[in-house]
This record gives C-alpha cells, structure tokens and sequence, in this order.
C-alpha cells in the first residue's frame, strides 16, 4: 500500500497519521501533483493529493473518502469516530469546520504561491481569511463545550483533522491569526503535535519510524 503526497498538504498529512492510528502500514511517496507533476500523474493521472495504492492496485483519492474506507472496516477498539449518534455529530461538525479552514488557507497559498502578482485577487484572499478566523472561531466554541480527548490511544478523526489544519493555516497564514486569541484550538494543536504518532508524520519532509 502506498500514500503519494507531500507532507506539507494538510489532507496527505491527515490521512498519514490516521493510518497510522487505525494500524495501517504503507510506504509513502513523497510527490507533488505541482512540483513533481509527471512522476505523479504517472501514478495517478487526476493529480489529486492524497492518492493511496492499494495493495490490489485499486486507487482512493480524497482524505475523506481514504479515511472512510478504514474507518468501515477498522476493529471497534481501533475506529477514530464515535459510535453514538451524537458523539459522531459532533466529531463530524469539528471535522467539516477544520477542513473549511484548510480550504480556505489552501485557496490563499494558491493565490499568494501559485499565481503572478499582477493577477491576484484581493477580494478572495480577504473573503477566504473571513472564513479561516470564522471556522477558528467556531472550533474554539465547539471545543468550550465538548473537550475533544487528546492522548496517544484516543485522539481521534477528529482531534487529528483539528490539530493538522490549525498547524497549517499557522504555517501558511500566522500573521492574519495574530492577535485573534483560539487559546483552545492552539492548547489542542500543541498537545497533539507533541504525540508520538504526530511526530513521525512532521509537516515537512519525510514519514518517520514509529512504534506504537
């Protein structure tokens, strides 16, 4: 099995530390669909980011979808989503705010990285950094009144998507976050980077050895 992606894409670096989470092993490859444009559509002509290899040569595309497949077949002790109907709801509105933020900070790189200066469009780049403190702020109010658990054996779909897209949009995005206080959003992102398995999937660079 094997992830293709780049670490620093917040949905590769998602999908990698949940695998992990659910005891999946797979190689990854590290290969931009920008970058390395022609060794990735080599593998999967689309250039979607992350793409996964199965072991029968069938590929998955989209962190959502990938993390789905596992999560259906994954043993009870070792699914990263809530049984219950209202624990799964709320661990579902964390996710889909989290991924709004990442959108929104990815559509930012694009506009900033990716296209020239003469054809940026400042009303995006205003609009999508709304939204990112917007999803923030809405994170920091879910977090008021549901904690989410934080620690090697139960961090979650949900506490890792969190954790990932609010380490993103501080490396993409820091200076339109200063002085906007997440005081739980950034406690959770800090007790998460410092697990083990976070650890071993750094947001730049290369997947590390792990043992859980």
């Amino acid at each position: 099995m094997q992830l293709i992606g780049t670490l620093f894409s917040p949905y590769v670096r998602r999908t990698a530390i949940a695998l992990r989470r659910y005891g999946v092993a797979f190689d990854h490859k590290s290969l931009s669909p920008f970058d390395d444009r022609e060794a990735f559509a080599r593998i999967n002509p689309v250039l979607k980011a992350p793409t996964l290899v199965l072991d029968d040569g069938q590929m998955l595309t989209d962190s959502g979808l990938i993390l789905d497949y596992f999560e259906f077949q994954a043993a009870p002790e070792r699914r990263l989503l809530p049984a219950d109907i209202t624990g799964r709801a709320h661990a579902l509105r964390v996710i889909g705010l989290a991924l709004t933020a990442c959108e929104k900070a990815v559509q930012i790189v694009y506009e900033l990285k990716r296209r020239p200066e003469e054809r940026r469009y400042p009303p995006l780049i205003e609009r999508s950094t709304a939204q990112v403190i917007a999803a923030g702020s809405a994170l920091e109010k879910a977090l008021e009144q549901h904690p989410l658990p934080v620690s090697a054996n139960s961090i979650g779909q949900a506490g890792i998507t969190l954790a990932v897209a609010w380490t993103f949009t501080h490396l993409v995005m820091s200076d339109a976050l200063t002085g906007t206080p997440f005081p739980r959003l950034d406690e959770l992102t800090r007790q998460a980077e410092a697990l083990p398995v976070f650890v071993s999937v750094p947001s730049s660079g290369t997947i590390r050895d792990w043992a859980p």
